[in-house]
Order: structure tokens, then C-alpha cells, then sequence
């Protein structure tokens, strides 16, 4: 698992132990910043990427938030419920001397905290089959971790259903194996 983009290019990221954290692919990973890159999804012409404040919620190893900071983000919130999971992130952004742009909240994305920060860009990759996408975005919306306009890419299981909730208008849908991943824009 690596950095396939931006200024940490190539950089090895150190993967989950066991069965339950399941990174986003490189190959997956690299496609999607391709579509965000050269997308025109924002009405202010600025970038997709750089410059953006993003969460990476169900964070995982960190990777999709990470490489976001590779690629010119201006910093990253990390949440997930399991503390394991937010260690692993953290250390990888150690590794990727990232720690001063980066935040890192113990927290359910379907029941959050109050935000401490709107993020403008959202990376949502919740366990597969259990339904948990439409309710984060609709939990993290209401906690205040949605800018307004918020561009949401969310993963899903290649079979799962997936219904963007009100409020939230679906821009792009693309499967990668038995992934499915979905551009969705809050309104």
C-alpha cells in the first residue's frame, strides 16, 4: 500500500493487521484522484484536491486522506470509531511527516461528535453491507462536518444498494471490481 500521487508519491503506508480495516486498492485510489483532478465539481473554480479541508471518515489506515495531503490539501480529519484504526492512521502520517496538518477524532461517522471543522472534500468508506453510507452523510451533515456545496465520494460495496440521501445530488458512479464509488454533492 503506497502514496500514488503528489508530493509523498511512492511513500509506503504501513497496512492494517487482520480482516476488519479494508484500504481503498492503490489501483482504486489512483483512479479516483484522476476523477477529482480533473473534474470540475466546485462553482468557485478552485481545485478538487489542493487547498481543501477533507475528512476521511471510517479512516481506516489513513490512506485516502493522506493521499489527499499529498496532493495539496490544506489539512485532514481522521475519524473512526475504532482506536486501532485511528492509531494506524496516525502513524502513518508520522511516517509522512503530516502531523501538523492533520486531526485525528475518535468517533462513530453514523452518531458523531460535534464538528470541530467543516471539511469542503469528504472521503466515506464505511464496512460494506450494513447501510451506513446514507446515514454518516445525514449524521455528519446535521453535526456540522459538511461545509455547504461539500463534494462526498463514498464506497460502497460493488452489490450494495445506495441511495443518496435528501439534500445530497449524485454527480458520478463507477465500480472497480467489487467496488462501487460514488461522487455525490451536498446541496
Amino acid at each position: 500500500m503506497r502514496i500514488v500521487g503528489g508530493q509523498h508519491r511512492g511513500r509506503v503506508l504501513v497496512p492494517p493487521s487482520g480482516r476488519d480495516v479494508r484500504p481503498t486498492s492503490d489501483r482504486t485510489r489512483q483512479a479516483l484522484f484522476n476523477i477529482l483532478e480533473h473534474g470540475d465539481f466546485f462553482t468557485d473554480d478552485a481545485p478538487t484536491v489542493a487547498g481543501r479541508v477533507v475528512l476521511d471518515a471510517f479512516c481506516g489506515t489513513g490512506a485516502l486522506g493522506l493521499e489527499a495531503l499529498s496532493r495539496g490539501a490544506e489539512a485532514a480529519l481522521f475519524l473512526d470509531i475504532s482506536r486501532p484504526s485511528l492509531d494506524l492512521a496516525r502513524a502513518n502520517a508520522a511516517t509522512l511527516k503530516e502531523t501538523g496538518r492533520c486531526q485525528f477524532i475518535q468517533g462513530d461517522a453514523a452518531k458523531p461528535p460535534l464538528a470541530r471543522q467543516a471539511a469542503s472534500l469528504v472521503f466515506l468508506d464505511p464496512p460494506y453491507g450494513q447501510g451506513l453510507a446514507p446515514r454518516a452523510l445525514e449524521s455528519l451533515s446535521a453535526a456540522g462536518w459538511l461545509a455547504p456545496e461539500t463534494l462526498c465520494v463514498v464506497e460502497v460495496g460493488g452489490n450494495d444498494p445506495f441511495d443518496a440521501p435528501p439534500g445530497f445530488e449524485p454527480l458520478d458512479d463507477r465500480r472497480y471490481g467489487d467496488t462501487r464509488v460514488l461522487i455525490i454533492k451536498r446541496g
